[in-house]
């Protein structure tokens, strides 16, 4: 029997929302899903935790800054077809942010736009939507992060 080994690529994702539940968005300027709308983040660097991946790439990618220990962890998502480009490992938080944060694209995103929670009709990259999905049932229930009026 021959051994199949994998690549698997480790990334860290932000589901960044405002009080009033608007939730912060990237366009992606890079392939694959280049012009869609997506979560920041990114690689895990070598000798990064996914943790400080989340907060580097949210401020490279946006501009906006937040504290490790303010990011909450939602989930781990590792379906082996989450990514066109291979077997990709996320690990995904959720942070509130002031209700006045503003955001700027940066490093690989066209652009950015804060969205509501619950927006209909709004498709995001990857398997985005769903971590959007989970964080806001997360959100949704007092005394876990805090309360997100709607």
């Amino acid at each position: 029997m021959t051994e199949v080994f994998e690549t698997i690529r480790f990334t860290a994702d932000v589901v960044a929302v405002t009080p009033a539940g608007d939730v912060l968005l990237i366009e992606r300027g890079w392939a694959p899903f280049e012009g869609c709308w997506a979560l920041p983040g990114g690689h895990v660097d070598p000798g990064e935790t996914s943790r400080e991946a989340a907060a580097r790439e949210l401020a490279e990618e946006t501009g906006v800054q937040v504290a490790l220990e303010d990011l909450v962890l939602v989930g781990v998502y590792d379906a082996p077809k989450r990514d066109p480009r291979g077997r990709y490992v996320t690990v995904a938080y959720a942070v509130t942010v002031p209700a006045e944060t503003t955001a700027h694209a940066g490093d690989d995103a066209a652009a950015v736009r804060w969205v509501p929670l619950d927006a209909p009709g709004v498709e995001l990259a990857f398997d985005h939507g769903r971590i959007v999905c989970d964080a806001w049932r997360q959100l949704s229930q007092p005394g876990v992060y805090g309360e997100v009026s709607s």
